[in-house]
């Protein structure tokens, strides 16, 4: 037996109490309903910023009555810190995904993505020190390495972040390892590498570059590429995310308390090969895609040129192993997106 369905039958035995902030986000949606899956209790918060009730909707809609009855929704923002204690009450586990995320986002707006991503950050760690939560885990990310050129990325090493979105994380992981050495607060956290699947946002101009790609292919509209396409990412499907978290959060290991790991698959494709997997699964539904080529564009400030996990630690402490490809999360995806496009697919 792995070690993450050891986790699911142990959650099953024993249900927990479970805070999840950015419930209504991509990823957010993705461990809600998983959780209510398995039957435990669980509160939700956002603010609505970046997350969309139809996440939610779509999640309750898709699970029996009796677990739907487990999710209590509170719209709020992590920024108040009465909101933030008011939802830590008699939680077991916080799973902290609520930000704002982005490299653009941040260059453009850094004093937004510093009182979200820093000061809310803070708020929840002390509601949830002050609510006695057994363990908070929360979303890191692969923009902590900065301007480190080493691959594969590794825990311990680090460099200058290169903009203000992985100033707010590198700050996060430093609050968070000083609430577990002064209060005795167990942290762990989760260094996400370009995570993607059902339910993240297409739209917008902070959209990530599936989603988006996806969504432009089936409007039979051109994807730009930032770059020659030779940049590269470590792209991780949601499930494997869903599972780091949860491991993260039961994890009997004390190894694992106050330590950051990789999240990732451990493989690496460029934004080329990227488009090519993407096009390859809508081929059969739009077949004009095959003379279809993407537009190129300058490389994107704030970003890093490649970037490749290690994640031995995390395999060795959480007992994650990845459960889904990207090929395999790709076709998954593709498929969620194509059902929601115009006519759900053309030929």
């Amino acid at each position: 037996m792995s070690a993450f369905d050891a986790a699911i039958s142990r959650m099953s035995d024993e249900p927990k109490v479970w805070l999840i902030t950015g419930v209504a986000g991509f990823i957010g949606s993705n461990l809600l309903e998983k959780l209510l899956q398995n039957n435990q209790q669980v509160i939700g918060m956002d603010n609505f910023s970046t997350g969309r009730a139809e996440n939610l909707r779509e999640v309750l809609s898709g699970i029996k009555a009796s677990q739907r009855g487990k999710f209590r929704f509170v719209e709020g923002d992590i920024r108040q810190l009465s909101t933030c204690e008011e939802v830590c009450r008699g939680v077991d586990y916080v799973l902290h995904q609520a930000a704002l995320g982005s490299v653009p986002r941040s260059v453009e707006d850094p004093i937004s993505s510093n009182e979200t991503n820093v000061s809310g950050f803070l708020n929840m760690l002390v509601a949830s020190r002050n609510e006695k939560v057994k363990r908070f885990v929360y979303a890191s990310s692969s923009a902590i390495y900065g301007d480190d050129p080493g691959l594969p990325k590794i825990e311990e090493q680090t460099g200058q972040p290169l903009s203000p979105y992985a100033v707010t994380k590198s700050v996060n992981e430093l609050y968070a390892n000083v609430f577990w050495r002064n209060y005795g607060l167990e942290v762990v956290g989760l260094r996400y590498f370009n995570v993607f699947g059902p339910r993240q946002d297409p739209h917008g101009a902070y959209a990530a570059v599936i989603p988006r790609w996806i969504m432009n292919m089936c409007d039979n509209e051109t994807p730009v590429i930032n770059g020659d396409g030779s940049v590269s990412r470590d792209f991780c499907y949601v499930a494997n995310v869903v599972q780091a978290n949860l491991l993260a959060a039961s994890c009997s290991n004390s190894e694992a308390i106050g330590e950051c790991f990789n999240i990732a698959l451990q493989r690496r494709a460029t934004l080329k090969e990227l488009f090519d997997i993407i096009r390859c699964n809508l081929l059969p539904d739009f077949p004009h895609l095959s003379e279809l080529r993407p537009c190129h564009r300058e490389f994107r400030l704030g970003d890093i040129p490649h970037s490749l996990a290690d994640i031995s630690k995390a395999r060795f402490v959480l007992g994650y192993v990845p459960s889904h490809t990207l090929e395999e999360g790709m076709k998954t995806t593709v498929e969620w997106f194509k059902q929601r496009c115009p006519g759900g697919g053309r030929k």
